[in-house]
């Protein structure tokens, strides 16, 4: 299973941007979907969560500005930020608990993207 991560990028405190995780590989299915961020010498912070049945669950320090999305047809989940502060600026992680066909469960992450939000 390999969770691929795209979409970071520079932007401008006050924009917008938007993440994308997609799972590939031998899944049976998927349930949690969620997005970690972190900066350097701290640890991973989790930033938004959702169910396979589309409950959310979002840090206090984004809610109102980041949704999270998520397409089980497709084994996506999408990240929506909105209003950027230059604190945002992180490397941003996807997660996903997936459930390998002829393995079982695990947890699996993307790569990280780079989000820098300049004031």
């Amino acid at each position: 299973v390999q969770l691929q991560a795209s979409g970071g990028g520079l932007v401008q405190a006050g924009g917008s941007l938007s993440l994308s995780c997609a799972a590939s590989g031998s899944i049976e299915s998927i349930s949690a979907m969620e997005w970690y961020r972190q900066t350097p010498g701290n640890l991973r912070q989790l930033v938004a969560g959702i169910t396979h049945g589309g409950s959310t669950n979002l840090a206090d320090s984004v809610k109102g500005r980041f949704y999270i999305s998520r397409d089980n047809a497709k084994n996506t989940v999408l990240l929506r930020m909105n209003s950027l502060r230059p604190e945002d600026t992180a490397v941003y992680y996807c997660k996903a608990e997936v459930n390998v066909k002829g393995s079982g469960w695990g947890d699996y992450w993307g790569q990280g993207t780079l989000v820098t939000v300049s004031s």
